[in-house]
């Protein structure tokens, strides 16, 4: 499916992640951009400069609802289904993030089931693999949730699921889907929700107060951090490509640890405070592996897609918007 001249919509439109592929598809030349969103988690200010531009349409609506996916869908070629709740705000709430999660994917699929769209980009997460003990982690590695904390293992088995409906539904009704299994996604319109991405946000501010930088435990708990616009050209990539019925780990492939984090924005905003190596006692955690090891051999060969944007990079660009963002907010 080409994006050039094609019209789709985004759900969790509001979101960091809806904004890039927004932004993209826009210097894709899509002819009309819908995105639908509650703002439940996000905020009009995040896409206030992308509701002005003539072939952006916001439209509140909600996935649980849907009939107003019904109403939304009209003339819809693809779908880039982001909306749904992160491991904090589904462990603070469950009832409600199980529900966008999972009758909410499927509210998704049947709609587009409904309405003949031709293919859904479903959000998936690393999550899926919960605590994995093997070396290198492919499409093929079982899901190891039993060390996980509750509400990431809820979490993790809503991601499940939603992948699986993408696959029924291809099967049943010829919907195409690609899930693609995002690792910690940081960068700019980054909000406040992300267990492991808000790390470097939280870093930075505490560097700008004066305070030291807080590191649980020792600091060689490691994550994957992927810009939010390598995710977005993963998103369109996917959609462009004939491929369905697949998942896909969108990632760097490179482990980097909170010591090595916390170096890298010191090394960046000039300072060089001594870290206070302390665990905050309740504080929700994903997976805290000290080795992590991502394969993207798949995702390169099916579709193309490699990451383009470094850490440093990437942390540079996040925060030169946080200080923007702190310079409005004065």
């Amino acid at each position: 499916m080409k994006i050039k001249g094609g019209k789709f919509l985004i759900t969790g439109g509001a979101s960091m992640i809806g904004a890039h592929i927004t932004e993209q598809l826009l210097a894709a030349d899509a002819r009309k951009i819908v995105l639908l969103d509650n703002y439940s988690l996000g905020s009009p200010e995040g896409i206030s400069d992308l509701v002005g531009n003539p072939r952006v349409k916001f439209v509140r609506g909600d996935i649980l609802r849907v009939n107003e996916l019904f109403d939304s869908l009209d003339g819809v070629d693809g779908v880039f289904a982001a909306a749904g709740f992160l491991t904090l705000p589904l462990t603070q709430n469950p009832g409600l993030g199980v529900a966008v999660n999972v009758q909410g994917m499927m509210n998704v699929f049947e709609a587009c089931r409904y309405r003949g769209v031709k293919k859904v980009i479903f959000s998936s997460s690393i999550a899926v693999y919960g605590e994995p003990t093997v070396d290198l982690i492919d499409e093929a590695t079982p899901w190891t949730w039993s060390k996980l904390q509750p509400g990431a293992a809820l979490y993790a088995g809503s991601k499940i699921m939603g992948e699986n409906l993408g696959k029924l539904y291809h099967d049943r009704h010829g919907v195409h889907s690609i899930s693609l299994r995002y690792s910690s996604v940081y960068g700019e319109r980054q909000h406040l929700r992300a267990v492991n991405s808000v790390y470097i946000v939280d870093t930075y501010d505490r560097l700008k107060r004066g305070e030291r930088p807080m590191i649980p435990d020792d600091g060689l708990e490691v994550h994957d951090y992927i810009h939010v616009a390598d995710v977005a050209r993963a998103n369109l990539m996917a959609m462009e490509s004939d491929v369905s019925r697949e998942s896909f780990n969108v990632a760097t492939g490179t482990a980097t640890t909170l010591n090595r984090l916390v170096e890298i924005v010191q090394e960046i905003t000039g300072t060089n405070l001594k870290p206070e190596y302390k665990t905050p006692p309740g504080k929700i955690r994903a997976a805290v592996s000290t080795k992590l090891d991502f394969s993207i051999e798949k995702i390169e060969r099916m579709i193309g897609w490699k990451p383009q944007i470094s850490f440093e990079d990437g942390i540079r660009r996040m925060i030169k918007w946080r200080e923007t963002e702190r310079g409005n907010a004065v």
